[in-house]
C-alpha cells in the first residue's frame, strides 16, 4: 500500500517520537516500587495488573501502559489503594513522568523543521497528558507553535485514542481534510484511531509492536519516523 497526497501528519509520542522501552520501563519501575513501598507482594500484584514483568523490569506486549491513557492506568491500580481518590492517583501517575530518560527515534528538532520546510503540517497526539507532552518535547527543544501545529493529550478535551475525535481535532486545526492526513504510531490503537478518522496510517517499529501486528491496520510500515519525508514523496 502507499500514501496519497498527504498534507498533514499527526504523530503519537511514546514509541513513535521517542523509543518506547527506555522511557516507560523506567516509569513502571518507578511507579510500582514507590506505590508498593517495600511490600513485595503488592509490588508483584501491581506488576501483574500493569503488564510489567517483575523479574526483568520490562513492559510486556499486552500491557495497558502501551495504549492506555492515564485514566486507564488509574482504573487499573486504584482498586489496590482504597485510601486514594481517582484524582489523587491521576496526579500521582502524571507526576512520575517528570525526568524520565528519553531517546529520540531520530533527532526531532531538524526532523520537524524539514517537514515544515516541505509544507507538511504536523502535530502530536498522545494518551499521556498534554503537559507531559509539552515537557518532554521541550526537553529536546521542540515546541508548539514554533515546531508543531498541534499538541494534545488525553486531557485536552478531545478524548483519547483509539477514539478518532482527537485526530479530527488536528485535521480541523490545520485545515486539512482527514483523508489528506496521516496518523503515525507504534501501536494498533494509534492506527485504529487513524482508520476511524478516515486518515491514512503509518506504523513504525520503535515501540513493542511488530510489523505483523501493525500491517493489517497500516497503509505503510516504516522502521522509524526518519523515513517519513521520503514516504510522503517530498524528497
Amino acid at each position: 500500500m502507499s500514501l496519497i497526497r498527504v498534507q498533514a501528519v499527526l504523530f503519537d509520542k511514546d514509541g513513535t517520537l521517542f523509543e518506547y522501552s527506555k522511557t516507560w520501563d523506567s516509569w513502571c519501575d518507578r511507579v510500582v516500587s514507590a506505590l508498593s513501598d517495600g511490600d513485595s507482594q503488592l509490588e508483584k500484584t501491581l506488576c501483574n495488573a500493569l503488564g510489567f514483568d517483575f523479574a526483568s523490569r520490562v513492559i510486556l506486549p499486552h500491557s495497558v501502559v502501551i495504549a492506555g491513557s492515564t485514566i486507564d492506568l488509574v482504573e487499573t491500580v486504584l482498586p489496590f489503594f482504597p485510601n486514594m481518590t481517582a484524582s489523587q492517583m491521576e496526579a500521582y501517575l502524571n507526576g512520575q513522568v517528570v525526568n524520565l530518560p528519553l531517546q529520540q527515534a531520530t533527532p526531532l528538532k531538524p526532523f520537524f523543521a524539514e517537514l515544515r520546510r516541505l509544507g507538511v503540517k504536523t502535530g502530536v497526539m498522545t494518551n499521556d497528558s498534554e503537559q507531559s507532552a509539552h515537557d518532554q518535547l521541550g526537553s529536546v527543544d521542540v515546541a508548539y507553535p514554533n515546531d508543531l501545529d498541534f499538541v494534545a493529550g488525553y486531557d485536552s478535551g478531545f478524548g483519547a485514542k483509539p477514539n478518532p475525535d482527537p485526530l479530527l481535532a488536528f485535521a480541523k486545526k490545520v485545515s486539512v481534510e482527514p483523508d489528506r492526513c496521516a496518523m503515525v504510531g507504534d501501536s494498533v490503537h494509534d492506527l485504529l484511531a487513524g482508520r476511524r478518522a478516515q486518515m491514512q496510517t503509518i506504523g513504525v517499529l520503535t515501540g513493542l509492536a511488530t510489523e505483523a501486528d501493525l500491517s493489517p491496520y497500516a497503509d505503510l510500515v516504516l522502521r522509524d519516523i526518519s523515513h517519513i519525508p521520503h514516504a510522503l514523496g517530498r524528497v
